[in-house]
């Protein structure tokens, strides 16, 4: 399994565990919101048993490693990728095609017959 695609604590965001700040980073919600859900479904649903299961996480879960991500930029890519990787997929599809258009474009521009390029490159030599 992918280290990018894990469920982590994450210690540096951690109001008490980190368990709520590791789901907001594998779901890409922000951590308040978690945070929200996780004490309204404790007191209005689940009860004592969300408590438990709060903290069998934060000791079951790993600690999310220092470094896992370059940049903001990397870590909202992968978390794109485990909220919907079909959409990603398509995502990056859609890129690639859209360079491989732009390239044949200036391929086509510099293959073509342009007589002031032509001459250009002729004055060069």
């Amino acid at each position: 399994m992918n280290r990018r695609t894990t469920l982590y604590r994450d210690k540096h965001k951690a109001k008490l565990m980190g368990v709520a700040a590791g789901i907001a980073d594998y779901t890409g919600v922000d951590a308040l919101w978690v945070r929200l859900g996780m004490v309204a479904l404790t007191i209005f649903a689940l009860g004592p048993i969300g408590l438990l299961a709060y903290f069998v996480m934060g000791f079951v879960l790993q600690k999310k490693p220092p470094h896992l991500y370059r940049d903001s930029q990397e870590e909202q890519y992968w978390q794109r990728i485990r909220q919907s990787p079909k959409r990603t997929a398509r995502e990056i599809r859609a890129r690639f095609r859209d360079i491989d258009r732009r390239l044949a474009d200036v391929e086509t521009h510099y293959v073509s017959s342009n007589k002031r390029l032509t001459a250009e490159i002729e004055q060069l030599r």
